[in-house]
């Protein structure tokens, strides 16, 4: 049986990163950092990272909160959702269809093993999903300086 297949019955995902690795690739474009904080301290961080740069936060979505709500149980988990119309724009006006993956999210998540993970799409993932031109990846490779910011 497949190692991430066992994890998921297990009902955790950890995501072995050797000494030095500073960034692993869970596939289907999605990258995963660790983080040097708690979920709480690892999504202040980015709230503060985001307020400074004038990046609109527009949802913190509290997964393990709501899991908790109906009586469930799951590591502390949440998603921010925020970005910039100056920066999105362009690229929904490019290829409309980017508008599903925008704004841009960064997942914050512990693994249920003590260890705090960052995840979030590509931006080389999302240029080849949609078709962006070279000239517009600017505008959403930030989230990759935002995350370790974040971690570090």
């Amino acid at each position: 049986m497949k190692q991430w297949f066992l994890a998921l019955l297990l009902g955790s995902i950890a995501l072995p990163v050797s000494p030095g690795d500073n960034m692993i690739s869970e596939g289907a474009g999605i990258v995963t950092v660790p983080s040097n904080h708690s979920v709480d301290e690892t999504v202040e961080r980015l709230r503060n990272i985001l307020k400074d740069k004038g990046v609109t936060l527009f949802a913190v979505i509290d997964h393990s909160g709501e899991a908790e709500k109906v009586g469930m149980k799951m590591p502390p988990t949440k998603l921010l959702i925020f970005g910039s119309p100056k920066a999105g724009t362009p690229l929904m006006l490019a290829a409309p269809g980017t508008a599903i993956d925008l704004p841009l999210k960064i997942l914050v998540r512990d693994d249920g093993l003590g260890k705090v993970w960052l995840s979030y799409n590509s931006p080389e993932y999302l240029q080849d999903r949609h078709g962006l031109p070279a000239s517009l990846l600017p505008n959403i490779a930030v989230i990759a300086t935002l995350a370790a910011k974040a971690a570090e």
